[in-house]
């Protein structure tokens, strides 16, 4: 009995090219024999389908008689693919339009036709900061072991007064071909030449320093300016600071902020928060209190007559921005009930009790 490609693919008979396509790539990922929900002979049977569905002729044959002349005999042969023609896996070739690296970049873990830049290892690290060095900014200098250019040949790999010479095992290319042996067949591929690291040329005569290499290992100090106001759990990222790498880019180095809680202030944008206990006759005449500010003490004025949950203002003497202003400090009054009254002060609160107060 005939095979019903249609049914197998999942897909309608009249599927043009691109669904068939789309239909054959999910198939052929979920049931690749490499894969855990692999089954060998699903998969034998998905590629056979989209042998014959993809191809305009074989798709004619099979749908007028319900198999296809070139390959009837294919499936019961020594191919284990069901007639399934890796030769058609053509780039502007009389075969069908197909991607390999796209429909297989799973299982073969990316496409070898495209050679990425080369960049050195992005470095991170935590920094803690003071609160006052969070709100005033602060200038903090690093010492990090990582791969850095090597200052003698500057990254070359040469000895001074040495030159560089075509690289003979890829003669200059930067790049090297092999061949790997796959469920497919043999496939070559392209990898960055490991002498040269891509660069095409090596040193006549190593640098003494890096041994040849561009990069070596050292201490590098670094100096990382803290912008005033910032947040806590901020990122800094200075480009092109993290480890160096040989004939390509260096990675940059990530600084995560944390900042310490202070006593008194909380950070909300240019502006510090802060609770004031006010006693209740203070509230009730006016009176004043002496603030300590990130700038030193302030004696604020406490106005007649404030409310619980009041907020009280000092201009000027919040966090700096970069224009060179400054916020506020916003004060959140609480204003203090006391829970025992002396005698005196009973018959006094009884008096105000009289006025209606």
């Amino acid at each position: 009995m005939a095979k019903d490609y249609y049914q197998i693919l999942g897909i309608d008979k009249k599927a043009n090219k691109e669904e068939i396509k789309k239909a054959f790539r999910n198939l052929a990922h979920k049931y690749h024999p490499d894969k855990k929900t692999g089954d060998a002979e699903k998969f034998k049977e998905i590629n056979e389908a989209y042998s014959v569905l993809s191809d305009d002729r074989k798709r004619a044959e099979y749908d007028a008689y319900g198999r296809t002349f070139s390959s009837a005999g294919a499936s019961s042969g020594g191919s284990g693919f069901g007639g399934f023609d890796f030769s058609q896996f053509t780039q502007g070739g009389n075969g069908f339009e197909f991607d390999f690296g796209d429909i297989f970049n799973d299982v073969f873990g990316g496409s070898s036709r495209r050679r990425e830049p080369k960049r050195g290892r992005d470095i991170s690290l935590d920094v803690e900061l003071s609160f006052e060095e969070a709100v005033f900014g602060v200038e903090r200098t690093i010492l990090l072991n990582k791969t850095s250019a090597c200052e003698n040949c500057n990254g070359s790999g040469a000895e001074k007064g040495s030159e560089l010479i075509t690289c003979t095992i890829c003669n200059g290319k930067g790049t090297v071909r092999e061949v790997k042996r796959t469920f497919f067949g043999q496939f070559e591929s392209t990898a960055t030449c490991s002498t040269c690291h891509g660069t095409g040329k090596i040193p006549r005569v190593k640098c003494h320093v890096c041994h040849g290499e561009g990069v070596y290992k050292k201490e590098t100090e670094i100096k990382v300016k803290i912008p005033k106001g910032i947040d806590n759990g901020e990122m800094i990222r200075l480009s092109g600071a993290g480890e160096a790498v040989k004939g390509g880019q260096s990675g940059d180095f990530y600084i995560k902020i944390y900042v310490k809680k202070h006593q008194v202030f909380r950070k909300e944008g240019n502006s510090l928060i802060m609770d004031l206990n006010v006693k209740l006759s203070d509230a009730l005449l006016g009176g004043e209190q002496l603030i300590k500010t990130l700038d030193g003490d302030i004696k604020l004025k406490i106005p007649e007559g404030v409310a619980h949950g009041d907020i009280l203002r000092i201009k000027g003497k919040g966090v700096p921005s970069d224009r060179g202003n400054r916020g506020d400090i916003l004060i959140k009054v609480h204003i203090l009930i006391p829970r025992r009254l002396s005698k005196d002060a009973r018959k006094a609160v009884e008096s105000l009790k009289k006025e209606g107060i």
